[in-house]
């Protein structure tokens, strides 16, 4: 008899096996070779940062072990308790169309409750300044915030995605897939030749790096997939990419009015 493993699970667990393994490759890389593609130094990363890597890592499980939850539970109230395991897919055109419908979804559910907290200073200070003592991000600290940040950013903002695209459990193990990768990326605190994603999204790591830093506190909102909603509400911190004397580059900020 084949092991047969549902849509419903590969797509609760599939994306937490791309987050460690896409983190991982990032840290597998991370030798001297990579110190002319780094936003800041090892230096910075040392004295900046004031939680360990070990409580990041517990951090990140913590949340996925919501996320399962979540997700599993989710599942099984759409579910239509029919025997088939797999539903139907609808065309490619359809699938692509659920997938910006999807990322339309996530990057605006996550504009507005991630710059609220921000702006709440309760929230702020107990919630969201978490995920912000990664003053230099690194790619396996991308998920490290407070279980209810979590929660409400990450968690519900992927349901509303998959349950408005209308999307099927299949398709959602690889939009959360592309997500997670997406994530990873955003703060993996290189900037490497030749990436694809920043090719196709202007919110990358020296974008999102902009908003670790004091200074963007305020802008750089969006995540993860556009900058649309920092452009239209003011947000937007222009940034230029400069060389670093020592190797590497900075992402500066360009004044603005």
């Amino acid at each position: 008899m084949a092991f047969m493993v549902s849509d419903e699970l590969l797509g609760t667990f599939v994306p937490i096996v791309v987050y460690w393994a896409y983190s991982g490759l990032y840290v597998v890389l991370d030798g001297k070779a990579m110190d002319n593609y780094r936003l800041h130094t090892r230096a910075e990363e040392d004295v900046k940062n004031i939680v360990s890597k070990a409580t990041v890592v517990k951090g990140v499980l913590i949340q996925q072990a919501f996320q399962i939850v979540v997700s599993l539970s989710l599942f099984a109230i759409i579910s239509d308790d029919s025997s088939q395991t797999v539903k139907p897919q609808p065309c490619l055109l359809v699938m692509v169309m659920q997938f910006m419908v999807a990322m339309v979804v996530m990057d605006t559910w996550q504009y507005f409750i991630h710059r609220y907290m921000h702006l709440n200073k309760f929230l702020y200070k107990h919630v969201h300044s978490k995920h912000h003592t990664l003053v230099v991000p690194y790619a396996f600290g991308a998920l490290y915030n407070h279980p209810l940040e979590g929660l409400l950013l990450d968690t519900v903002g992927g349901a509303l995605s998959f349950l408005v695209s209308g999307m099927t459990p299949r398709t959602g193990i690889f939009f959360f897939s592309f997500a997670t990768i997406k994530t990873v990326d955003d703060h993996c605190g290189l900037w490497l030749p030749g990436n694809i994603l920043h090719v196709f999204f202007s919110n990358n790591s020296a974008y999102h790096d902009v908003h670790h830093q004091l200074y963007g506190s305020k802008y750089n909102f969006s995540q993860p997939f556009f900058v649309m909603w920092d452009k239209i509400l003011g947000t937007y911190m222009p940034y230029s990419l400069e060389t670093r004397k020592e190797g590497g580059f900075e992402a500066r900020p360009i004044k603005k009015d």
